[in-house]
């Protein structure tokens, strides 16, 4: 299967579907929904882990890489999904958390016991003269990256909560034993792997950061390129319908075009995180500011440009279960909620690079906007709900930001029809149901021909049917337009034009070259406004024009 005519799904199990009623989503309730999966095109399931683990950070703390946590079912209940998924032609990814485990892992409680083997699979460093931890880095989740073991006056590291030590891939037992996990999961048939954070692998100096959090000593570090070289030999590069995809957390593009090249060494594509940060100041995304339309369109095109003069491939994404719904964030809840969402499914479906839909996303889910701390359980929520307050910030004010920011805007259950709960399941779920489910699900969307799911369908069908979409070059076009993101793709005899307008206001767009000669394949509105050079594009207006050269 070629990943560039593919497009991946992603499921957060815990929030997918519930089949046995205890409020958890379950691998037997993806298993259930595969036919609703297969009638929207994709070809990859990518799942979040559904591994042991004492879910400290939904299960991205991993107890037993080797085994189904019992409340997302058994092994029994994985491999019937893996043979009918295959059986509708999906094939499974399954991400993989390397950089850390969980502390309740078997390495690291045999460290704490003090034996010297497992003590090395992990990153113990005595602390400073005077008491302090061994450098000032920060968690990603809040707090100093260090915690203290009494009984051998050392700190282990953990980049995120204090309960996910990082492993120490310089210890080659280390990665010896992840490749390990890596081929016990290709002969379960498994044809997909995304690697969570897993360029920060490689920590470079254990010294003090006074110029930032501590981020520019972990990532894209020293070995980074010679690790992932060494896990593709060893385990998924042997088998030439593997596709692998890499989270890049505050990545370096010179970094991506090694870690996604065409050669095929290192992995198949990426994940970047630059778009994402439009709304944030600097790297701080706990703060409420407007997006910066301008520097997200200048991400984007400046990393579709460079990735194809390097010969790399890209994951393209607007959502996952870490960021908040894209509706909500780029587009309108409100008056244009279906036009807003399908003009954001087509920018992103008609760039270059793999397309990744987050569940939910082709129904156009929204945030949540939960008002009560007792509604979150994310740990990162949690943490800075605390430290905002610390902040001095008012607890009016925190909860905005987390309405905007949390990622638990994305994990509220999966909306399959109106009743109680969604459809998720017969019982209460674990985190709230988004009231909105009466208005926004599966079931009546399905039955609308212009649904948000009806206009994703065509688009996984425009990557299947114009290898322009699937191989095309990218340029952008009048890049400095205040409300319009438009690009061209070429491939051989064929040519795409995108037109978006990002706002709620109508526009004249001057295409600068006639649109006569070309046909309309798609657009979000029932027609389109074409005359000459220009395009009258009404609020949230997406059009896709296609031309043969």
């Amino acid at each position: 299967m070629d990943f560039k005519k593919s497009v991946v799904y992603q499921i957060y199990p815990k929030s997918f579907c519930d089949s046995n009623g205890d409020g958890f989503g379950d691998l037997k309730g993806v298993t259930g929904k595969l036919d609703y999966l297969k009638e929207l095109g994709v070809d990859y399931i990518w799942m979040t882990p559904f591994f042991v683990s004492p879910q400290n950070d939904n299960g991205y703390d991993v107890e037993d890489y080797y085994s189904i946590d019992p409340r997302y079912g058994t092994m029994e209940d994985f491999e019937e999904l893996s043979r009918e998924a295959k059986k509708r032609g999906i094939r499974l990814m399954l991400d993989m958390v390397f950089n850390h485990t969980s502390d309740r892992h078997e390495w690291f409680q045999k460290a704490l016991a003090g034996d010297p083997k497992y003590k090395n699979f992990y990153i113990f460093k005595k602390g400073k003269a005077n008491g302090e931890p061994p450098t000032n880095w920060e968690s990603k989740f809040g707090g100093n990256a260090w915690k203290y073991v009494e009984k051998f006056d050392e700190y282990y590291l953990h980049l995120f909560d204090v309960s996910q030590p990082d492993l120490n891939w310089d210890n080659p037992e280390v990665r010896q034993e992840l490749q390990k996990v890596i081929r016990f999961w290709m002969g379960k048939g498994v044809k997909g792997f995304r690697f969570d954070v897993v360029n920060l692998i490689s920590k470079d100096k254990y010294e003090d950061d006074y110029e930032g959090d501590g981020r520019r000593f972990y990532t894209d570090g020293p070995r980074i390129h010679e690790y992932l070289q060494e896990l593709n030999a060893a385990t998924f590069g042997t088998d030439a319908e593997i596709i692998t995809v890499g989270e890049m957390s505050s990545t370096s593009m010179e970094n991506c075009y090694r870690y996604a090249s065409e050669d095929g060494k290192e992995l198949s594509m990426v994940f970047s995180f630059h778009h994402l940060k439009v709304d944030f100041v600097g790297n701080e995304k706990w703060v409420i500011v407007p997006y910066d339309f301008q520097k997200l369109k200048h991400i984007l095109f400046d990393w579709q440009t460079h990735m194809t003069e390097h010969h790399a491939w890209n994951a393209v994404f607007w959502c996952n279960h870490d960021q908040p719904r894209v509706v909500s964030r780029f587009g309108d809840e409100g008056r244009y909620w279906k036009e807003s969402a399908k003009m954001l499914g087509t920018v992103i479906h008609c760039l270059r690079g793999t397309p990744y839909i987050y569940q939910g996303e082709e129904l156009g889910m929204t945030n949540p906007h939960f008002d009560q701390i007792s509604q979150y359980k994310d740990v990162e929520s949690l943490n800075h709900f605390r430290i905002l307050q610390e902040k001095g910030l008012p607890e009016s004010a925190v909860y905005e930001i987390l309405k905007i920011h949390s990622r638990d805007n994305s994990r509220t259950p999966m909306q399959w029809d109106g009743g109680k709960y969604a459809g998720f399941s017969d019982a209460e779920p674990w985190i709230s149901v988004n009231p909105n489910h009466v208005r926004i699900n599966a079931e009546s969307e399905m039955q609308d021909d212009d649904s948000i799911f009806r206009y994703y369908q065509k688009l996984i069908r425009l990557r299947k049917d114009y290898d322009v979409v699937a191989y095309g070059d990218l340029e952008p076009l009048d890049e400095k337009h205040p409300s319009v993101m438009a690009y061209r793709r070429t491939w051989k005899d064929q040519e795409l034009l995108v037109i978006s307008n990002f706002y709620g206001k109508e526009v004249t767009w001057d295409a600068g070259r006639g649109l006569d000669g070309y046909t309309r394949l798609l657009g979000n509105y029932e027609d389109s406004r074409l005359s000459g050079t220009k395009a009258e594009l009404r609020p949230y207006e997406a059009v896709v024009l296609y031309k043969s050269l």
